[in-house]
């Protein structure tokens, strides 16, 4: 029996696990995974607690409560500003490789130096998102020295080839570390001040297998009863016993009812529960009840996933009316406060459509896009269409959402709903139905994408009926799909380029009319991008400092970069002033925190870089041909991917090029991509001809030129020309194109020359020394002799010359070459 008053609320850590934990502070990644009741969350706070007194340690800790990412990347932001860091509210929820090393970047920056920090990461099991845990793997490996991050979670989340790749950076706790031995539940007994016997100690650690969640309902149904529970409880019939039935009716609703929060504070608590003195009742729970805790800010709560689970099925067990009416005050607690996912959660407990759907406009499908698709439609099927028609706004936003999800039929579905909405109801304003006619042609406009002719109808169309901007589009989203060029998305048909330029002159000022300037200039740059195709380089060079001109009108940074993209392209033919070196772009881009602007990017300096033959250049994402990573959307992946297909040229890996390229080209024809089309046939003909396959590389080039040719379309066979030319001369081509033919070699000429000269910058002096030593054909003796070298040193520096200047062959043709290239210059 008990003989003095215990103290269950006592932290206890045995002696072993002191000693265990403290691990932490020497790697960079430690997890901890046990299944619920281990005593993980206590464990890892009481280090951090410890560290903090002792080396002024800065912890930040971050609590997982759904399988949602933009929940998750909220709490996390939450967690840094609690700490004093704002940054990270500037950086969106990274999705892909780019992103998240965007927000790792800016957290190493930030926090390397000499003060310990602990990132805690609660309750990992609950998100799902396979991306989260990529990142975290990611993270852990290049985090620095004074850094750790600490996950715990009931189930494991890494795979073997993080662990390897980690090695002595991670630190693994499990379950049979976290168990209490037989005498850590005794030292543990009288730490709370509860006497036991050795018969009853013996029962306790039979029964709770040194599961610490056990070992503390067992005694608090001891100290309360003089016995220990029966040996048929289960942990959940224990918990709810002893936690909440035993509670007097007002606690126990409290405890039912915000056991729903993930976290709550005074205010939310009194609005949800009208209780006015919340704040006595949650001071009882946090003194007498090891399951409630007040987190580090010192002004919000959260409950025990146990304590949760609980007090949700106690939650079930209210009649229906009181539970709707505790769930909709969540709901409006939550849209007050702009949580809009929490809000669409409470108000689908209670089928609340109508609320769901107010939420849903005010969030203008932003946050929308983080709920999965299915679970999303799944609960809209069940919305009536009374309720569906009364909210035309929120139609407008889900017709767009369905767009973005591929789900065109449930698209059409509601756009004709949206259309009876506004017959229906007739005390809607004529300017209003304006409106949201107008933007459902916006909406319905998408579905034409690539054809401008009939996009241009709809644009012209809504611009005539709007006197607002669109709802359902934002000004500042990419306008390209992550495309790095505006004419490869809407060249359509081959001969009809001076049509499609024409339309898309008289489209986008109807589009910018309604979208508040959304994709500003994207005109002048497929004009610019036209000129280039053709080789017209003067008229190249005037369009595009005519886009760069319109741009600070009303700057647009996705089509600020397809204009760096062809003036990088430009440079590589002609005389051109870069305006903004790809360094700078990209630390303009960081600095902004746009993950998906950095996507394309990459894609502009992978191409420059393959087309210039700097191959050590290509960003990681597209030399590693990782870019299935990347966050794109369908509409720019075959741009992505045929650049992609330009650096495997440049690696000289002529067989993935052919292996990838019908693929890109059945998404070519899906879409209509024909300058696309045209750059993936031209790259698929220089694979077959490096390979020596000469017949399928003249009748790929007999399709390219078919294509090219009713529109004087040059470039693409230009920036392939060093793996063409020797193809070109061919009787086929010179007596059907004689004149293209001509214009490409003149051009590719110049190309060649100025990639040339890029290539010798990058000899060192001594190389460029041997290099004009060799043009005047000496001999590697008489270089040696003249040079005070040895005649191997001589061959050392000619092979890192060839190497640099990507010159293979035998020895004889590598000097040939070399001549020819330095002459060039």
């Amino acid at each position: 029996m008990s003989k003095n008053k215990p103290n269950l609320n006592t932290v206890y850590v045995p002696e072993r696990l002191k000693e265990e934990i403290c691990n932490i502070s020497n790697c960079s990644l430690t997890t901890v995974v046990a299944p619920m009741g281990y005593g993980k969350t206590t464990l890892v706070n009481w280090y951090l607690g410890e560290c903090s007194k002792k080396d002024n340690s800065l912890v930040i800790r971050i609590n997982i409560y759904s399988e949602n990412l933009a929940i998750f990347w909220k709490s996390a932001q939450d967690a840094f500003s609690f700490a004093g860091l704002t940054f990270l509210s500037e950086y969106a929820c990274p999705t892909d490789a780019i992103s998240g090393g965007l927000v790792t970047d800016a957290i190493c920056n930030t926090l390397s130096g000499k003060r310990p920090v602990y990132v805690f990461i609660d309750d990992f099991h609950l998100l799902t998102d396979e991306t989260a845990s990529t990142f975290l793997c990611a993270f852990a490996r290049r985090i620095p020295d004074n850094m750790h991050l600490v996950i715990a979670g009931r189930d494991s989340f890494m795979h073997s080839s993080d662990v390897i790749s980690l090695g002595n950076k991670l630190y693994q706790i499990d379950t049979e570390q976290l168990r209490l031995t037989f005498d850590e539940i005794v030292q543990y007994t009288h730490k709370c001040g509860i006497e036991m016997t050795p018969e009853e100690l013996q029962q306790l650690f039979y029964v709770s297998e040194g599961w610490y969640s056990a070992v503390y309902l067992n005694l608090n149904t001891f100290s309360r009863q003089g016995h220990l529970p029966s040996s048929d409880s289960d942990i959940y019939t224990m918990f709810t016993e002893a936690m909440i039935d035993s509670l007097p009716d007002d606690q126990r609703e409290f405890l039912a009812v915000m056991g729903l929060a993930d976290e709550f504070n005074l205010p939310m608590a009194s609005f949800i529960t009208e209780i006015s003195d919340v704040r006595n009742i949650l001071n009882l729970f946090t003194k007498h009840n090891a399951f409630v805790k007040k987190l580090a800010d010192g002004h919000t709560y959260r409950f025990h996933h146990m304590m949760k689970e609980c007090a949700e099925k106690t939650f079930s067990t209210l009649d229906r009316e009181k539970r709707a009416k505790y769930i909709n005050r969540y709901g409006a607690w939550y849209e007050a406060h702009n949580q809009y996912i929490h809000a669409m959660i409470a108000y689908r407990y209670d089928d609340n459509y109508s609320k769901i759907l107010q939420v849903i406009e005010k969030d203008a499908g932003v946050l929308l896009s983080y709920i999965k698709p299915k679970n999303f439609l799944d609960s809209l099927e069940n919305c009536p269409e009374k309720v569906l028609k009364a909210h035309p706004a929120a139609l407008l936003v889900l017709m767009r959402c369905m767009f973005n999800w591929h789900n065109i039929p449930k698209m059409l579905e509601l756009k004709e709903l949206l259309h009876e909405s506004i017959k229906e109801h007739i005390e809607i304003s004529e300017e209003e139905k304006g409106n949201l006619l107008g933007e459902s042609d916006l909406v319905t406009s998408f579905l034409m994408y690539n054809d401008i002719s009939a996009m241009s109808r709809l644009h012209q169309s809504a611009s005539h009926q709007m006197t607002r901007p669109a709802i359902s589009i934002s000004n500042t989203a990419g306008w390209t799909f992550g495309s790095p060029s505006v004419l490869m998305m809407f060249y359509r048909q081959s001969g009809d380029l001076e049509k499609e330029l024409k339309e898309m002159d008289e489209c986008m000022p109807h589009y910018y009319k309604v979208t508040d300037n959304h994709g500003w200039g994207a005109e002048a740059v497929m004009r610019a991008e036209a000129s280039f195709a053709q080789g017209k380089l003067s008229d190249t060079r005037i369009e595009l400092e005519q886009a760069y001109a319109q741009l600070k009108v009303f700057p647009q940074e996705n089509i600020l970069l397809c204009c760096d993209f062809l003036c990088q392209r430009l440079s590589l033919i002609a005389d051109t002033v870069i305006k903004v070196s790809l360094e700078e772009r990209y630390k303009e881009l960081v600095d902004n925190h746009n993950s998906g602007f950095i996507n394309i990017w990459s894609s502009i300096s992978a191409y420059f870089y393959a087309l210039s033959g700097e191959v050590e250049k290509i960003p990681a994402i597209f030399a590693a041909h990782k870019t299935e990573t990347m966050n794109v959307l369908a509409p720019g992946k075959p741009m992505v991917d045929m650049i992609e297909n330009q650096v495997y040229l440049a690696q000289k890996d002529y067989a993935k090029v052919l292996g990838k390229s019908p693929i890109i080209l059945g998404m070519c024809d899906a879409l209509h991509y024909q300058l696309v089309k045209l750059h993936v046939i031209i790259q698929s003909a220089a694979a077959y001809h490096m390979l020596d396959k000469h017949d399928q590389s003249i009748q790929l080039l007999k399709e390219a030129f078919e294509i090219a040719a009713p529109d004087s379309l040059i470039i693409p066979f230009v920036e392939c020309y060093s793996y063409i030319k020797d193809i070109l001369s061919d009787d086929t081509f010179s007596q059907e194109y004689g004149s293209l033919v001509a214009k490409i070699n003149k051009l590719g000429k110049n190309r060649d020359s100025s990639t040339t000269v890029m290539s010798l910058h990058e000899l060192t002096s001594r190389e460029n020394e041997i290099a004009s030593l060799m043009a005047k054909r000496l001999t590697n003796c008489e270089i040696a002799e003249r040079l005070f070298l040895s005649e191997g040193s001589v061959k050392q520096y000619s092979n890192q010359i060839y190497y640099k200047l990507h010159i293979e062959g035998d020895t004889r043709t590598k000097r040939k070459r070399l001549l020819e290239m330095l002459a060039g210059k």
